[in-house]
């Protein structure tokens, strides 16, 4: 696969001469960060959105920028309340676009919290768990129906995939001490690993799935970090990364945070990046090595048979 686009990429060199209208995409999370860039590069060029917000009365000042985008290049901007923290918001999210009726060319799965303190979603998961994974399994296997023929699904995870493995028996932190990071590191663990298996069920049906490190940004994604825990976070990673003979971290600005999901999303041989896990506009390579700021991925990211134990644990802890 011929790749023009790399690290320094941004979603709108990635998309540019690129007509979506017509197409059709669903975004969760679209009020601000990668989310909120994501939704106005595709918009912008002609695209519909469903975007996907906790509080749409909260998120219409938010995304004002992106509805004048769209209003410029011909797309349109709907949002539409969704609670990752709730089955039965999401299932309630689910049942409105079912009825809607039309198909989406590709969902990005891209809202998520960050390393948060330890709690529980309304439904008894770990919070970073049941909100980066459990919702997002639920909502996107709710919607299998809505996806086009050829259409894809993008989901997004972590370089923090690399701090930890899913646990299949303990997701949920009731039988050993709590860490936020670790915590998160599983959960995007988990949104790989569902892409992989996504990928496998629905690539008869010409529909693709990969997961996506979007790159390290200044979203409000780390809000659960002080300025000073921040600040040590970037000196580990750079510390971490100098001791392996790499080179400094590139900390991208939001338009390059969200060039690999548009990239993904749009403009990739979808057969060539199903059940992959995607980094700077490209498959990133296998990585095993236990640096948690390497770049590439770790295998257990990407391993088939995990992916499916790891669906249907899912499904034994929730009701699609």
């Amino acid at each position: 696969m011929t790749n023009k686009f790399d690290s320094t990429s941004t979603a709108d060199e990635v998309l540019a001469g690129i007509d979506l209208t017509g197409k059709r995409f669903l975004i969760t999370g679209v009020s601000s960060g990668i989310g909120r860039e994501t939704a106005r590069a595709l918009v912008t060029r002609g695209a519909t959105v469903v975007g996907t917000v906790k509080d749409p009365a909260k998120a219409a000042s938010a995304t004002s920028a992106v509805h004048n985008a769209a209003s410029q290049g011909g797309g349109n901007l709907k949002l539409l309340s969704l609670d990752l923290a709730s089955l039965q918001s999401v299932r309630a999210c689910a049942d409105q676009l079912l009825a809607d009726g039309p198909l989406f060319d590709a969902i990005i799965v891209n809202a998520g919290v960050m390393a948060t303190p330890f709690g529980q979603t309304v439904d008894g998961f770990e919070t970073q768990f049941g909100i980066n994974y459990l919702g997002h399994f639920a909502l996107v296997n709710r919607l299998a129906p809505l996806l086009a023929e050829g259409a894809r699904l993008v989901v997004l995870s972590s370089q923090a995939h690399r701090v930890a493995d899913v646990d299949l028996v303990d997701p949920n932190f009731e039988h050993q001490e709590y860490h936020p990071f670790v915590a998160y590191g599983r959960s995007k663990t988990a949104t790989s690993l569902f892409a992989v298996e996504f990928d496998r069920r629905y690539r008869a049906r010409g529909i693709r799935a990969a997961s996506v490190m979007p790159g390290n940004s200044l979203t409000d994604l780390p809000r659960n970090f002080s300025q000073e825990e921040l600040q040590g976070l970037f000196e580990t990673v750079g510390k971490a990364r100098a001791e392996a003979g790499l080179p400094p971290g590139q900390l991208k600005d939001i338009g390059q945070a969200a060039a690999t999901s548009v990239w993904a999303a749009v403009v990739a041989d979808k057969d060539a990046i199903g059940g992959q896990y995607l980094e700077d506009c490209a498959v990133a390579p296998v990585n095993d090595t236990p640096n948690p700021f390497a770049d590439g991925v770790r295998s257990y990211a990407l391993d088939a048979d995990k992916a499916r134990q790891l669906w249907a644990k899912s499904e034994e802890l929730i009701i699609i």
